[in-house]
């Protein structure tokens, strides 16, 4: 939580805005209330899928209905979007993330499958060559340790490319994952497909 609170504390610093999940409860709870707290609700875009909105939020941190959903309280969280299925929420905050501009990108903290699901899904498509934004991971106290020796070893068995293996970048700390993004060097063994999107 004190690394969550501590990003937030970064974001502002450097005028950062978040775009996230939408939920009230953990890590990103954490960064989306001290960055509302710190910038404004303007801050912070939560976008969550409806199902979820019950089940991602914790006590006294419901505001107005939203499509007949509670909605997280703006002046805590900032926006919320409520949108129908995790793709849309994925799709949504991709296109956010990638419309933000230079130094844009994304920032996964100590998470479980659907974090791990969800980096692995943008570090995809960096290598796809979908975005170019920087994929960072912020590795406190070696939590992502097992991840970085996975991608080690799909290098040296021959499955993931060595000029993808910087694809994601390692952080240890607030400032320096926001750093990385804005440092971030796109990958030499990214492919150069055409998407239509960039």
């Amino acid at each position: 939580m004190a690394a969550a609170k501590s990003l937030a504390e970064v974001f502002h610093k450097h005028d950062i805005k978040l775009v996230y999940g939408g939920g009230t409860v953990g890590l990103m709870g954490q960064v989306a209330r001290t960055l509302v707290a710190l910038s404004g609700p303007d801050s912070v875009h939560g976008i969550i899928p409806a199902p979820l909105v019950k089940y991602e939020q914790g006590p006294n941190s419901a505001g107005p209905s939203a499509n007949g959903e509670m909605t997280p309280d703006k002046n805590l969280y900032g926006r919320t979007t409520v949108v129908k299925d995790m793709h849309t929420r994925k799709y949504m905050m991709a296109k956010e993330v990638l419309a933000g501009g230079p130094g844009s990108g994304f920032i996964a903290l100590p998470g479980g499958y659907g974090t791990l699901e969800e980096l692995m899904e943008v570090v995809t498509w960096n290598q796809l060559g979908i975005h170019g934004s920087g994929v960072v991971i912020l590795n406190v106290d070696g939590y992502w340790d097992g991840l970085l020796d996975w991608v080690k070893g799909s290098v040296d068995a021959g499955f993931v490319q060595e000029g993808n293996a910087n694809i994601i970048v390692e952080a240890k700390s607030g400032e320096e994952a926001v750093m990385a993004l804005q440092d971030y060097k796109v990958s030499e063994g990214r492919f150069k497909l055409e998407w239509g999107n960039e």
